[in-house]
């Protein structure tokens, strides 16, 4: 619906085909063997798997799902679900979507037809990716699906009950699972970083952290401390006021179920100071000429040091680092191969800053490259591309970027980098 919308998408593109994954699913397992990736984060489409949302549900598309889950397995590569990745059945969107609060009992129902067939072959699962941008870029903002542009008092309504769909879905993997299985979820992770390494500054930046501002979804402790702690935040609470939604009683309890792991997509992070008066935090603008990704993103590799560290020390849970990669304009070059020399050096930064957390004490489970192959980038279509292996759109042929083969041998060190970060 939002890609037939004029101008919503940035070159007017549309995800009807894209990378056609649905027809090379083989092809693209077997890629995946050969850059020797032991561990494989998809997303399942609700309606592919229910087409109204709830209701009959489509045998087609739980085949195709069938035939890649085993695909991979065959090939040595465990699979990691996540259940939500911002496509919501249109018969539900003309419901109210996220805003009627039957959505949370909708996720539930999609959730066990997931289960009940797949979870005999599914190594993790992640509920929701990024309630931040579907609620946020897509009921307030208006930039992604459905383009919406709600009051706040609308937006954290619908926040909430996707978070109620959130804890659904969890008690139906716990209840239902074939085989042990572990749970997350995959909010946007959005540290805050510390200007230097004073005691002054990192209190700044973990007090940023988790602190939100007026009218903007854009924060941690918000989505996180339900999930984890079964209670929104009391300052962000006062923060949002009158906006804030009124739990019915058992909500937070159903939000709040147990967790195995944290899920967190990490791209970048702004920078704070200490106030040298209050100690509050004071962001510090990214200096002129900052290196930057063609998405204009901050490369802020320090991210994957303090979100985790932070998360860590608040939550309690393994860290597991849901997305994280860049965004370049790359292309096949006269010799036939595709040359990224940026995505290198940006992993190899990110990577170091993550395995400085581990060596601080941080518990890391995991880490998934943002993303395989080049893909459909919500509003902006297909100008950007983040994978390692870059797709031809039009021939759909595939060719694996330097990054990808460099990849395959941090996998085969399990990630071990030496002083150069290579």
């Amino acid at each position: 619906m939002f890609c037939e919308r004029p101008g919503a998408i940035g070159d007017g593109s549309n995800g009807d085909v894209a990378c056609d994954h649905y027809n090379r699913y083989s092809e693209d397992v077997s890629l995946m063997k050969e850059l020797g990736i032991p561990n494989y984060r998809l997303s399942l489409s609700w309606p592919r798997i229910i087409p109204d949302g709830i209701g009959k549900v489509s045998q087609e598309g739980l085949a195709f799902y069938d035939r890649l889950l085993d695909e991979l397995i065959a090939n040595g590569v465990r699979p990691h679900v996540t259940l939500y990745h911002w496509d919501l059945p249109y018969e539900l969107y003309l419901k109210g979507g996220w805003l009627n609060r039957e959505s949370a009992d909708w996720f539930a129902e999609y959730t066990q037809v997931v289960v009940d067939k797949f979870s005999d072959r599914v190594a993790s699962w992640m509920t929701l990716n990024e309630p931040q941008c579907f609620i946020g870029l897509g009921l307030h903002l208006g930039e992604h699906a459905p383009g919406a542009k709600l009051n706040f008092k609308e937006v954290l309504l619908a926040g909430h009950h996707a978070m109620l769909a959130h804890g659904r879905a969890v008690q139906v993997i716990r209840a239902r699972s074939a085989s042990p299985t572990r749970v997350g979820w995959a909010p946007v992770g959005a540290p805050i970083l510390p200007e230097t390494d004073s005691p002054a500054d990192i209190d700044a930046a973990r007090e940023a952290t988790f602190t939100s501002k007026p009218k903007t979804v854009w924060n941690n402790a918000w989505w996180n401390d339900p999930v984890f702690f079964g209670e929104y935040p009391r300052a962000d609470l006062e923060t949002f006021g009158s906006d804030a939604p009124n739990p019915r009683a058992g909500d937070m309890e159903t939000i709040c179920q147990p967790l195995d792991f944290f899920g967190a997509n990490i791209y970048t992070g702004d920078t704070v100071r200490a106030d040298p008066i209050t100690g509050d935090p004071i962001y510090v603008p990214h200096p002129q000429g900052t290196a930057r990704t063609i998405y204009h993103w901050a490369v802020s590799p320090e991210a994957l040091y303090w979100g985790p560290k932070f998360y860590y020390e608040r939550y309690g849970k393994p860290i597991v680092v849901t997305e994280n990669g860049m965004g370049l304009s790359d292309w096949v070059a006269l010799d036939g191969k595709v040359h990224d020399p940026q995505r290198i050096d940006f992993l190899s930064r990110y990577l170091g800053q993550l395995e400085r957390a581990m060596d601080d004490g941080v518990e890391v489970e995991g880490y998934f490259q943002w993303s395989l192959m080049d893909n459909f980038e919500w509003q902006e279509g297909y100008r950007f591309r983040f994978g390692l292996v870059h797709v031809d759109y039009q021939t759909q042929n595939r060719t694996p970027k330097d990054s990808a083969y460099w990849y395959r041998d941090v996998i085969a060190s399990n990630g071990r980098l030496d002083a150069n970060g290579t």
